[in-house]
């Protein structure tokens, strides 16, 4: 390369050359930010979302590219958050498509040391038993005083502030539907 193209693709000689003396227009723009694309312009399609940490539930738009989130932001349109996101509700994408989420349920059996991989099916089958088993085990229909209760207290239920309103509202059904009455969450504490 001369010397006279090299001096040409400095900032400031470009900024003489195009009259453009305080560096606002073209002339300071590099050959990286003239190509630069939004990271949205790819997308196959925009989908409304609510954020799935705090219990706030900001709006945002969760952009799809082949099947797969490609950007997270804020939703303009949301009452809640105007487009704006925290940190958290930002890097949501991460919560879908970190190569550290975990597939398998972990397992450590009563006194073992060391955890075992097992496949959910497996895992939400000893649940299910274990639930039965304990609620058939501790079901009481009345109380001390002959009143009626048709509950457990064998069994509670702590919810986490990662659910939604909804699911946390499932959750709690399906909790009193099983006569479980000890049921709090993580958020509300």
């Amino acid at each position: 390369m001369k010397l006279g193209e090299a001096l040409a693709r400095w900032p400031l000689v470009r900024q003489v050359r195009q009259g453009d003396p305080l560096g606002l227009g073209r002339a300071v723009r590099s050959e990286r930010s003239r190509t630069l694309t939004p990271r949205i312009d790819h997308a196959d399609r925009a989908v409304q979302s609510i954020c799935p940490y705090c219990a706030v539930g900001c709006g945002q738009l969760v952009y799809v590219e082949r099947g797969e989130i490609s950007h997270i932001e804020g939703d303009p349109a949301s009452p809640i958050s105007r487009g704006r996101l925290c940190p958290k509700g930002q890097a949501s994408k991460s919560y879908v498509q970190s190569p550290l989420r975990e597939y398998k349920v972990k397992y450590r059996r009563p006194y073992g040391t060391r955890w075992e991989e097992l496949p959910l099916d497996e895992a939400m089958e000893m649940i299910a038993n274990r639930i039965i088993e304990t609620r058939a085990g501790t079901w009481e229909e009345t109380t001390e005083d002959g009143a009626p209760a048709n509950r457990t207290m064998a069994i509670g239920n702590l919810g986490g502030a990662t659910l939604d309103n909804e699911e946390n509202y499932l959750i709690k059904k399906l909790c009193f539907g099983l006569g479980i009455v000890q049921v709090e969450n993580q958020a509300r504490i």
